[in-house]
């Protein structure tokens, strides 16, 4: 089964004012369709990685936060 068939398919609206841009609404759009990531997961799922190596990935960036927290 495919794990994004459970997750529900929504529209993204992007709320425009009367005298707003264009430009600034597909600011506004850009903005929120980073949000959800979509864009980041495509990347992930070009190629696959293995359990260990995402392990160890999740490691050394949990690593790299607590020494910026320091």
């Amino acid at each position: 089964m495919h794990p994004l068939k459970n997750q529900k398919k929504r529209m993204l609206v992007v709320n425009v004012k009367e005298n707003e841009s264009v430009e600034k609404a597909l600011k506004k759009f850009k903005k929120k369709f980073e949000r959800t990531g979509v864009l980041r997961e495509l990347r992930d799922r070009k190629q696959f990685t293995k359990p260990s190596v995402k392990r160890r990935m999740q490691m050394i960036k949990a690593k790299y936060k607590q020494s910026l927290n320091n």
